[in-house]
């Protein structure tokens, strides 16, 4: 039997890469003149998701992100493998969808 814990994805800090993130987004709205960007991530399976926020908890090679919910939609929370997502995506907003990337403080 193995001491070792396994954990899928890249190995790092995620606390970094959110802090990352963020900053990406914060840096394009304002090279932009933008008030909010938006934030898209793919995951592996082909589902797109517009983020609202995201956080490097619970760790241990997963992360959670928060979707916007819509109008109306229930809100949730979606914690996923990191080597689970496939693309990061920062563009301005469309104005036909909720958006906004909210920048933790």
């Amino acid at each position: 039997m193995s001491t070792h814990l396994w954990t899928p994805g890249a190995a790092g800090p995620l606390d970094e890469l959110v802090a990352r993130v963020t900053r990406i987004v914060t840096a394009f709205a304002a090279e932009h003149g933008l008030d909010q960007a938006e934030l898209r991530i793919e995951l592996g399976d082909g589902s797109q998701h517009t983020i609202e926020s995201m956080s490097p908890e619970p760790g241990f090679g997963f992360f959670s992100l928060t979707p916007h919910s819509g109008e109306g939609g229930e809100p949730r929370r979606v914690i996923v493998p990191i080597g689970f997502v496939r693309s990061i995506e920062v563009s301005a907003p469309d104005p036909e969808r909720p958006f906004g990337f909210v920048v933790a403080g």
